[in-house]
């Protein structure tokens, strides 16, 4: 290896918030640390990623791929060539850009690129970031050098001798100390006195978490709660405009949280679906969490996820299809329950890895090194 030789890597994955943080995560790393000379990202065209990177400062090229789509036989016809038209460009992009590695964090256009990686001797690293993996990444990981997982025991999908217990890359002002209750609450203009719950269901929204939250508004503020409630892009218009001349005192109706880290900071207890980048900043916020996974997703990943904390006393789930009446009571009964909200706290912490982009890092300066 030469002593002072700069490396070109591909990162390609995306489609929501979840997979895209923690793939800027990793790059920024990359070149701060002075490893990766260039960088390029590869996405799903018309996916979110195709905006959010070029904002982060990285180039990204998109290949027109897409996932099943549960509402539509015929658009599912569609998907062989889709495909077959991923490959061809995956190929192309990889010949014209020569990467030393490429990194798949998950999302529709990781499975093409880092198939036409292996395909070419091009070393792989998949970065999965839940506890049950898909498909792609179980047929993926058969070829590939490393796997970083954000869950222990993953021994039963991938082999041992591949694996590096990492955790997942979170956005950095999580990792530093949280801003003091006061402090956040006064960001929010939120009364210290009082109870406060953070509702979120990502940064498209969840449709079952805001129709809760919808329901329990009026009996959340007639027991003095504060509520910070984030709604997501898709939401948001309707949910203000239903509350709008009526919204009782300390609730606050927010389309997107850019300020997580104050929101956390001010929270008693957290409300959120049970995505890999939610679940991995709430163990390192260490609050008490109910989560409510979607049940929209593959392999149903975020139960999966869910009660990787349950079973260890960490979270209380609530299923999607009860929460609309239980959510409330739940929320209750957990303010209520002073004890129950140390325990929570405490075993969530325990599962914390805050060092997970320098673990990933240092893994892939192994396999660059090593080639």
């Amino acid at each position: 290896m030469e002593k002072h030789k700069k490396y070109r890597v591909i990162l390609s994955g995306g489609g929501t918030a979840g997979h895209i943080f923690p793939a800027l995560a990793i790059a920024d790393a990359l070149k701060e640390g002075g490893i990766a000379e260039d960088i390029l990202f590869v996405g799903a065209l018309g996916r979110m990623e195709m905006e959010k990177v070029p904002t982060a400062g990285y180039p990204i090229e998109g290949l027109e791929i897409a996932g099943l789509q549960r509402s539509s036989i015929l658009k599912n016809l569609k998907l062989p060539f889709k495909l077959l038209k991923s490959l061809k460009r995956a190929g192309e992009i990889i010949d014209k850009f020569q990467p030393d590695i490429a990194i798949g964090v998950g999302g529709y256009a990781s499975g093409s690129l880092l198939l036409m990686a292996n395909r070419k001797k091009i070393p792989t690293l998949i970065q999965e970031q839940n506890s049950y993996p898909g498909i792609t990444n179980k047929f993926l990981a058969k070829r590939a050098k490393k796997i970083c997982v954000a869950y222990p025991e993953m021994e039963q999908f991938f082999a041992q001798e591949k694996i590096v217990y990492t955790g997942n890359p979170v956005r950095s002002l999580i990792l530093k100390d949280l801003p003091s209750k006061e402090e956040s609450c006064a960001f929010f203009g939120l009364g210290v006195e009082k109870p406060v719950v953070l509702s979120f269901g990502g940064s498209l929204g969840a449709k079952t978490i805001n129709e809760s939250i919808n329901k329990s508004i009026e009996t959340f503020s007639q027991n003095d709660l504060q509520v910070i409630w984030q709604t997501g892009k898709a939401y948001y218009e309707n949910i203000i405009k239903n509350w709008e001349g009526r919204l009782p005192q300390g609730i606050q109706i927010h389309e997107f949280l850019k300020e997580m880290h104050y929101a956390y900071g001010a929270a008693d207890v957290i409300i959120a679906r049970a995505g890999a980048l939610s679940i991995s900043e709430l163990c390192i916020v260490g609050k008490p969490a109910i989560l409510i996974p979607s049940p929209n997703v593959a392999e149903d990943h975020q139960t999966k996820n869910a009660m990787a904390l349950v079973n260890k006393g960490a979270a209380i789930l609530v299923k999607d299809s009860e929460a609309t009446e239980q959510l409330c009571n739940k929320v209750l009964g957990l303010i209520q329950n002073k004890e129950l909200q140390y325990d929570l706290s405490k075993n969530i912490k325990t599962l914390a890895k805050s060092n997970a982009t320098e673990q990933i890092v240092k893994t892939i300066q192994t396999i660059l090194t090593t080639r």
